[in-house]
């Protein structure tokens, strides 16, 4: 009987061994592979990110090569003396000129091996084509006149379908947006230029990148034109500050305890940044196609109180205490005017925003919104379709504002341009529609 107790023991003894050994030494399990949904077209240049996973002893070598012509090219291997390494994701740079591939067919060859006894074996041969050639880009429009502060479309179309092309100026870049003109595929970009724009500064390009990562860009032929923007003073009186920063106080917890004139100086610097950050944010969401038609409506019966550009230096006791450049028409009427669209859109924000007061912001496509800000109400709400003319509020005083009135402005995918082109006719023939209406 004893025999028999310590030979079912030594059974279970060694069923435990093996159980032990084949769970963790000897396992089976193969090591994964993930090479990402951009492995599947190779450029001039190229980093390919591959993730090597193994939920058993750990990756013990893991290898990336590329093979075209019956020629294997190791891109990356990797050996990993200790275990316990569960997943790795390496990058692998590929220099297509350098390894001598061509256009055309290849496959990518993926290996993993795990710290198992059996040092189980994991290897993935996908195909991929390998693109040597950037894309072409044909402008459409042949001269392009802009000016400083202004917005500028340009049409154009290239050799290929591309997931990024748009405008680059300076460091800034606009979107392309895919369209037919006349019957045919073609791409039309929005673009803002800066205030302080001259001849050749900033640099003003177009660029395509394919699937494939290669890049090409070339120059828009502009004409830069001249404008002069207004300076100005405005006295800061103590009524003025007594009245409004209060109001900021409240809405703004951070701001408590501060000197009304501490109050102002954080107002016109932090909030204004802050409220413009969020104003691109806001625009980045656009329709990729035009939303609006015809010129844009300005508010009836209103009177220019501040133009587009405007510099403002600030004065409190005759002393200069902070700078701002208006990036938007002032338009005074009746208190509580109605506020119209001043185009076709889709409303992206309602509410309150710090400088601007109560705020509407409406996208009319292809990275093109409208700003109305200062309202004592609004009768919209985000994400609601707005006909051209509709009433979408009344104008007031909220937000950094003196009395009662409109502050409009125009964007370009969050970057203000002059609202005046976009109220005349001329200019949207001259500059948009008639650029649309190419032929190639």
């Amino acid at each position: 009987m004893q025999k028999k107790f310590w030979y079912i023991i030594g059974c279970l003894v060694v069923l435990i061994a093996g159980a032990w050994l084949f769970l963790t030494v000897a396992e089976r399990t193969k090591p994964s592979i993930d090479a990402g949904p951009d492995a599947t077209v190779i450029g001039r240049q190229k980093t390919l990110q591959v993730t090597f996973s193994d939920s058993g002893r750990g990756l013990r070598h893991t290898e990336i090569a590329i093979s075209q012509n019956k020629t294997d090219r190791v891109l990356s291997a990797v050996d990993y003396p200790e275990t316990g390494v569960h997943q790795k994701t390496v990058s692998a740079a590929v220099d297509a000129v350098a390894l001598n591939l061509n256009d055309g067919p290849a496959d990518l060859i993926l290996t993993a091996v795990d710290h198992s006894l059996w040092k189980n074996r994991t290897t993935l041969k996908l195909p991929v084509s390998v693109d040597l050639l950037p894309p072409q880009i044909f402008q459409l429009n042949t001269q392009n006149h802009i000016h400083p502060g202004g917005a500028c479309v340009v049409a154009y179309h290239l050799s290929e379908a591309v997931p990024t092309t748009g405008v680059r100026v300076g460091d800034l870049f606009y979107p392309g947006y895919p369209t037919t003109l006349a019957g045919k595929s073609a791409y039309a970009a929005y673009f803002a230029l800066p205030m302080d724009a001259s001849p050749g500064a900033p640099q003003i390009r177009i660029t395509a990148r394919d699937q494939a990562g290669n890049e090409t860009a070339g120059g828009i032929p502009s004409l830069i034109l001249k404008r002069t923007f207004r300076a100005d003073t405005m006295n800061l009186s103590q009524g003025f500050l007594d009245q409004k920063m209060p109001e900021f106080q409240a809405l703004f917890p951070e701001l408590r305890g501060k000197s009304v004139l501490d109050t102002f100086i954080h107002v016109n610097t932090v909030m204004r940044t802050d409220n413009l950050k969020t104003i691109r944010s806001v625009c980045q969401k656009s329709e990729p196609r035009p939303l609006w038609q015809d010129v844009f409506l300005r508010m009836k019966n209103a009177a220019p109180m501040a133009l587009f550009g405007d510099r403002r230096t600030y004065l409190f006791d005759g002393k200069p205490v902070g700078q701002s450049i208006h990036n938007g028409i002032d338009l005074a009427s009746l208190v509580h005017a109605p506020i119209e669209a001043a185009n076709s859109g889709i409303v992206r924000f309602t509410g309150m925003l710090g400088i601007y007061g109560n705020t509407v912001i409406i996208d009319h496509g292809m990275g093109l919104s409208t700003l109305y800000a200062h309202l004592s109400g609004i009768q919209v709400k985000a994400d609601q379709s707005v006909k051209r003319g509709e009433v979408i509020g009344l104008s007031g005083m909220t937000g950094l504002a003196g009395g009662d009135h409109l502050h409009f402005g125009v964007a370009v995918h969050g970057q203000f341009v002059d609202p005046r082109e976009w109220w005349d006719a001329h200019w949207i023939a001259d500059n948009v529609t008639k650029k649309l209406e190419v032929s190639f």
